[in-house]
């Protein structure tokens, strides 16, 4: 008998109006909203819901996106449905780890307002981002950007697609590079750092103080780390792995491949969007791949599992 596994997706998912239906339909996800409100000192409802300039920012995106995949989750564990594992890709791991039994979601929530002001401060703004590279395999990728100070490679996503972080001024000439090499496209990502690169050594700091005084679960069931892409079991690894996490390479399809190589074979993407399904086509057409992104989609998930 096959897996299954919850994937949680990562900063860009966010958009205005998401999980608003699940906050109108279910108290239990009502109440990770107003949570996270009271927790945050921030209205989530306005942040989540309505349009507003706040929600593409990093320190605010972080917790709002959370905050909604959590409440999302909630309502899908409450109808019985739990996963064999669960993963999340850079941000979304912190879901996961929710999922797994690791952390509580206020934890989460708070963990994650943190993390998201951390790496908004780590580097001058308008001096780093990232860039997703299309059509090129991830060796040609690390070759291209070898010997670029300060430019490394942020994100190993699916087989064609990479993700390049580092200095504005590197990215450009990795750029060149890469098209020069056969890239088919090189686009520049809407994102305010450097993410998940030796240039957030800060931010890892940082974090990695204030996840001394969490206190986190014995795990029910294992989550897969994109540090290492290896299950996690044991909860003592868990804050070094997510200190470690922001300044690390994300293993997204090492990851997946992992799980589909240990019997996973229904995944189901909770959260705004469909880009984690869209990468596991990529990876692997064989699995089947639901997206909960909608009050209708949690109601009908069980029928189709």
């Amino acid at each position: 008998m096959g897996k299954t596994v919850f994937l949680f997706p990562g900063q860009g998912a966010q958009k205005a109006g998401m999980g608003r239906d699940f906050y109108e339909n279910s108290e239990s996800a009502r109440s990770i909203y107003d949570m996270a409100s009271q927790e945050l000192g921030l209205d989530m409802c306005a942040l989540c819901f309505e349009q507003n300039d706040l929600l593409d920012h990093t320190e605010y995106t972080q917790a709002a996106l959370t905050a909604t995949c959590l409440a999302m989750a909630r309502v899908i564990l409450e109808q019985g449905i739990v996963p064999d594992a669960a993963a999340g890709l850079s941000l979304g791991e912190y879901s996961a780890i929710v999922t797994a039994g690791g952390l509580d979601e206020r934890s989460a929530v708070s963990l994650c307002r943190s993390r998201g002001i951390f790496m908004e401060q780590a580097v001058p703004q308008g001096t780093g981002g990232m860039a997703a590279v299309l059509g090129l395999e991830a060796h040609a990728v690390e070759e291209c950007v070898e010997g670029l100070e300060g430019v490394t490679v942020a994100n190993y996503n699916c087989p064609g697609q990479t993700v390049i972080t580092g200095y504005l001024d590197g990215l450009k000439t990795a750029g060149e590079r890469l098209k020069e090499r056969g890239a088919r496209r090189v686009i520049p990502l809407n994102v305010s750092g450097p993410f998940h690169s030796p240039l957030l050594k800060r931010a890892r700091e940082q974090l990695a103080d204030v996840l001394r005084s969490v206190n986190f679960s014995p795990l029910r069931l294992p989550y897969v780390t994109n540090v290492t892409a290896r299950y996690v079991t044991d909860v003592s690894e868990t804050r070094e792995l997510l200190a470690k996490q922001v300044a690390s390479p994300v293993l997204w399809q090492q990851s997946m491949e992992l799980l589909i190589g240990d019997g996973a074979d229904t995944f189901v993407e909770i959260g705004p969007g469909r880009t984690l399904s869209g990468f596991l086509k990529k990876i692997n057409r064989d699995v089947r791949v639901f997206t909960v992104e909608s009050w209708e989609d949690a109601v009908s998930l069980k029928g189709k599992l």
